[in-house]
């Protein structure tokens, strides 16, 4: 049973439980016969509305239950099955989501700020795209089928333009980088040259002393989620208050210095591909994720433009291990042998396989266990062979490398990104501000 239809069959379950006679039920059916109502008859008009329940009221406008439960279904999306405590703290997170968004919406309005319905159709359209659909029409009855709506995925679009260009009439407008900054960045990248950056991804939760217990808890769901295989970007878009989770919680390119001193220690000690255990910093916790790592103002190797053939050696069907293993053994010593890159077709027919040309490979887009050879080959070399004794086994041919031209960002890149840095601060305090002089009443 998948986390849909586990969803969908405790709401069933509820129905079939109302449904049960009672004897108050049979009293009715009694009252009913002295209406005289026909057994069969013919219903017009819509069909009801579900009950909704307000669950909050933010500034006057309702965020009803039926809103939590979409906005749940949809970040459940492809995520393992929660157990009954991480669905009640996924509903509590969702709300002050919802409120959030709320505010962000409620804000952008008073400033006159409206979202044209052809840029929410635009962004409709990047959602069917990533997730390789084709109609907003097939996207709306994917939704449907998992319990959520478009209305539940239109409504977190509007909220995240309209919060974007608040910024940008509200903050963006009013920063500022001087020259001299931006030289005092250039001559302090120059004294990092080769020292490690990161390419970092943060979810961020707000505490205080009154609930910290709390909301280190749900920092462990969304651990325990992400290591089940969960989004880190979808989740930092669903949890994250920092004003990143618009964008997956991306960080970008970071030194551990330019982090909170705790953050900073733990990237130092992580690998491309790990994500963190919840960190206490000031103001909250964060869940890490290191995508990447790079050397600052040195080539990174892995950027490499490789040309390639692959030569592929098919295993006959029948083969025993002793007589795969001994083609493979030939294969790879004519391979070792391989006189540049023309003699791939010859290595080919020398052993009935096939070759396949691949200009404008990435060395970081090829399989972990190929990239350290790949980095150290000649031009005209192939590697060991590698793939499977039960079906074929590979070689690729080296037959050209164009190394990765590093350049110091531009003095318009630096301030592109001092201001954005900026503009992400004040963005979280502004919100801070929203959420403290807003009116809102629980239901």
């Amino acid at each position: 049973m998948t986390k849909f239809s586990t969803l969908l069959c405790g709401i069933a379950g509820a129905a079939a439980l109302a449904a049960l006679p009672t004897a108050a039920s049979a009293q009715d059916g009694r009252s009913a016969r002295v209406l005289q109502l026909p057994e069969n008859i013919t219903l017009f008009g819509d069909t009801l509305p579900p009950v909704v329940k307000a669950t909050a009221i933010v500034n006057g406008e309702i965020i009803t239950q039926t809103d939590i439960d979409q906005r749940v279904a949809l970040t459940l999306v492809g995520s393992p099955p929660p157990s009954a405590e991480e669905y009640r703290l996924l509903q509590q997170q969702v709300l002050r989501n919802l409120i959030d968004e709320t505010l962000q919406i409620q804000a952008a309005a008073q400033e006159e700020i409206d979202i044209p319905a052809a840029d929410i159709a635009r962004a409709l359209e990047r959602v069917v795209q990533n997730a390789q659909m084709e109609t907003v029409d097939q996207l709306e009855a994917f939704l449907e089928e998992n319990g959520s709506s478009l209305r539940s995925i239109t409504r977190q679009i509007r909220a995240e333009l309209a919060w974007q260009r608040l910024q940008q009439v509200k903050i963006a407008d009013f920063i500022s980088v001087g020259e001299e900054e931006i030289q005092a960045i250039i001559d302090k990248m120059e004294s990092a040259r080769g020292t490690t950056e990161y390419r970092v991804g943060e979810i961020f939760l707000a505490s205080t002393p009154a609930n910290e217990a709390q909301v280190r808890q749900t920092a462990l769901q969304i651990l325990d989620a992400l290591r089940q295989g969960g989004s880190f970007a979808a989740y930092a878009r669903q949890f994250s208050e920092a004003s990143t989770a618009a964008v997956g919680g991306d960080l970008g390119w970071v030194r551990p210095e330019q982090l909170p001193e705790a953050l900073g220690s733990a990237l130092r000690n992580m690998a491309p591909g790990a994500v963190s255990v919840p960190i206490k910093i000031p103001g909250g916790y964060s869940i890490l994720a290191l995508q990447d790592q790079r050397q600052i103002l040195m080539a990174d190797p892995r950027n490499a433009v490789l040309s390639l053939k692959q030569v592929t050696v098919p295993i006959p069907e029948g083969s025993t291990t002793q007589a795969a293993n001994a083609l493979v053994d030939r294969f790879a010593a004519a391979a070792a042998e391989v006189q540049g890159c023309g003699g791939a077709e010859r290595l080919a027919a020398d052993f009935g396989g096939t070759v396949l040309s691949a200009d404008g490979t990435l060395v970081r887009d090829l399989p972990p266990a190929l990239q350290p050879m790949m980095m150290e080959m000649q031009i005209g070399q192939a590697t060991r062979p590698f793939g499977d004794l039960n079906e074929a086994v590979r070689a690729l041919v080296l037959c050209g490398r164009d190394e990765q031209q590093v350049s110091m960002p531009s003095r318009d890149q630096i301030e592109q990104q001092k201001r954005e840095e900026r503009i992400t601060l004040r963005a979280r305090r502004y919100l801070r501000d929203l959420r403290r002089d807003a009116i809102i009443d629980y239901r």
